[in-house]
Formats: C-alpha cells, structure tokens, sequence
C-alpha cells in the first residue's frame, strides 16, 4: 500500500504529461484567435498618449480605420513601422494603442521613426489589451465604418498584408 501511496505523484505527472502531449499534437501554433472578429469594438477607456485625457476607443475608432496595438519595445512593430507612416501618408486612418508602455518611451520612439496615428492611446497595465484579446505585439485590427472588428492580423505588417488588410474594409 505504501509502494502506491509513494508512486501516485509520478503516476499524476505521467498522466498530466501525456495529456499535455497529446494536446500539443492536435494544436495548431500558426492559428491566430479570432474571437473578436464579427463584433463590436470594446467599448474601452484609454488615456491619451499627449495629456492623459480619457478617451473612448470607440469614438477614437469610428471605421473604416486600422487600430494598431505597439510598443517601443517590440522590435517586430519597429519592423512594420515605415508601412503605418506609408499607409498615413495614403491617407488610411490607424489609431495606436501603446500596450504596456511608459509614455515616455513611447513618445521617442514616435520621435524617432515618425507618428502614423491619428489618434494615440495609452494600455500602460495591459487591461485593454486584455478586452481587444491581444496575444502579444504588434496587433491590427480592421474596424469597419459601424464599429465592428472586420479582421485582425498578428505580428508585424508588410505592404502587401496592410493593402490587403485595408481592401477588406473597403469591400
């Protein structure tokens, strides 16, 4: 009975192991949740990233518009950067969101690689990241002229994905 008692902890952690395994086997690490995807955008209140003021995202986010969760810290969104100053100089509104970052750094890094927001919003404690469903930066959401999240992309933009992400929201 003993020998029992003592084994049960490494029977627990084969069968955890195994089902963690198995889990592994069926999930697909390239599948990007969608979950907002159909729906209105969060009705979030964030802080401005130029004097703090609250703001709708909402209202900030009145479509067809991108809404661009960054960071100065991200090196991918330092990647996509030259493609929102591109879009904005094509005219295509985006709306950035610094996820859990000082305001500080975010204003230099807008400083030093150029600012292609029409509006700038501040997640500094990652709770509106958590409503819009980010899993990690950078995010872009495509919201449509009604408010609802038409498509979202993950990881960095390139030309091609921001044109394509952009003509459905034209659509």
């Amino acid at each position: 009975m003993s020998r029992w008692l003592a084994a049960m902890p490494l029977i627990a952690l084969v069968a955890l192991a195994l089902l963690f395994g198995l889990f592994a086997l069926k999930h697909d690490p390239r599948v990007e949740p969608q979950a907002l995807v159909g729906k209105p955008i969060p009705d979030l209140v964030l802080p401005t990233l130029d004097d703090g003021r609250p703001v709708r995202l909402r209202e900030a986010a009145r479509g067809p518009l991108l809404v661009n969760i960054f960071a100065s810290w991200c090196a991918p969104c330092e990647i996509e950067h030259p493609v929102l100053v591109e879009m904005k100089a094509q005219g295509v509104p985006v709306v950035g969101i610094a996820y859990k970052d000082a305001p500080d750094n975010t204003k230099a890094f807008l400083n030093r690689l150029g600012d292609p927001y029409v509006a700038r919003l501040v997640d500094r404690d990652g709770r509106g990241g958590i409503e819009l469903g980010v899993t990690g930066v950078p995010e872009t959401y495509l919201v449509g002229a009604d408010g609802m999240i038409l498509a979202k992309h993950t990881g960095p933009l390139t030309a091609q994905v921001a044109k394509d992400l952009w003509a459905k929201g034209a659509r």
